[in-house]
């Protein structure tokens, strides 16, 4: 379904109609195609489907540098799907041309009849060390952002020279005008600051602590109306860790403490600053034999019993960013998310029939408790 004043166009230039007007029940929430370590894409397309049928927003589709390239299967997931919004969250602007980048953006919104966002993010300088890529800063996201605009709007880009790179001519059709939303991934200050001046939405993190997702959307929200932007225009989304006990005890061990356990081994240092956690408690995590001897990411190659260990190396505290126990319970801490500011929560971590009790207990916590309206709000407890 398009976004508010957007414009989707055929190859004559006449407006499209989306796949309906209709919104879907759950389209405050949304849950990520292939989550975690996938290796067959062809499981995305019943996911897909599964997501639309049971009333879910929005699938958000994370990249990696194996089976997971995110402008393939957001074309996929948009094939087989007639409502379900696609986002890309994230890929990075320094791994393609930019026209490369653009062309496929009005590619993918025109397949999906406005369903798609192009979502990006910083990345990780480690592997853009090693890659031989250059480190991503916020100045050249906000240049190649305005590249992709520019060129959505059907303009020329001549000589261009800036933070994103030197092009001397860059255009896609003079007859383009097309209103694709942007959304950036952000952890840190900086990053949300710059959502606020320039993203359409925004997806928080995954074990952010309730305190820490309302700073964020205070810091987003403040950099709009900063930047002379509506800031309740700014859709954010947080992003929940979920598992109820229908899922079981090796469930729950690998989606949490081996998805945390996995965050603190890649990049820890950003996410433990935002939280205000104990940085001796990471360097002590990082320094275990556990760990230095994992061989890889706790949540991909870690056994049961590493897992339980590696759960006791964790403070409850850090864990307790989630939503486990009862699905009733996993609906409670979906409330709680709405109630830090947030348009939108991703249930993280699951496939969208995994989430079927949580989304049961949910449908019936959110009309016992007053969510009302299109802005997903809560009353205070």
């Amino acid at each position: 379904m398009s976004e508010p004043g957007q414009v989707v166009r055929d190859q004559g230039g006449s407006p499209v109609t989306p796949g309906s007007d209709h919104p879907s029940e759950f389209s405050e929430l949304g849950c990520y195609g292939l989550a975690g370590h996938a290796t067959d894409p062809y499981a995305l397309l019943g996911e897909a489907r599964t997501a639309e049928e049971l009333g879910l927003g929005t699938l958000f589709l994370s990249e990696r540098f194996n089976t997971k390239e995110a402008f393939t299967l957001a074309a996929a997931a948009g094939a087989v799907t007639t409502d379900l919004r696609i986002c890309t969250a994230a890929t990075n602007h320094n791994t393609r041309h930019p026209l490369v980048t653009a062309a496929g953006a009005v590619t993918l919104h025109r397949l999906t009849r406005g369903r798609y966002s192009l979502g990006l993010g910083r990345g990780f300088d480690a592997l853009f060390d090693v890659i031989g890529l250059p480190r991503i800063t916020s100045a050249q996201i906000r240049d190649a952002v305005d590249i992709y605009r520019r060129l959505w709007r059907g303009e020329t880009v001549l000589g261009h020279d800036g933070p994103a790179g030197r092009y001397p001519l860059l255009q896609l059709d003079p007859s383009y005008d097309e209103n694709i939303p942007v959304t950036l991934t952000a952890i840190g200050p900086a990053t949300l600051r710059l959502a606020g001046e320039i993203a359409d939405s925004v997806v928080l993190h995954t074990f952010f602590t309730d305190d820490t997702t309302a700073r964020a959307v205070r810091t987003i929200r403040t950099a709009a109306e900063t930047a002379g932007r509506d800031p309740a225009a700014i859709r954010i989304w947080s992003v929940l860790a979920v598992v109820d006990e229908s899922q079981g005890e090796l469930a729950r061990l690998r989606k949490l403490a081996g998805r945390l356990g996995t965050y603190l081994q890649g990049y820890g240092d950003v996410l433990v600053r935002v939280n205000g956690w104990d940085r001796r408690v990471l360097d002590d995590f990082r320094a275990h034999p556990l760990v230095t001897g994992a061989g890889g990411a706790l949540d991909a190659v870690a056994d049961p019993e590493t897992l339980a260990a590696v759960e006791q190396l964790l403070p409850a505290e850090w864990l307790a960013a989630s939503a486990t126990g009862t699905a009733a319970h996993c609906a409670e801490r979906i409330a709680d998310q709405f109630r830090t500011g947030v348009d939108g929560v991703i249930l993280h971590g699951n496939t969208p029939a995994e989430l079927t009790p949580v989304l049961t207990a949910w449908r019936e916590h959110r009309r016992n408790e007053g969510f009302t309206g299109p802005a997903n709000r809560f009353p205070e407890k």
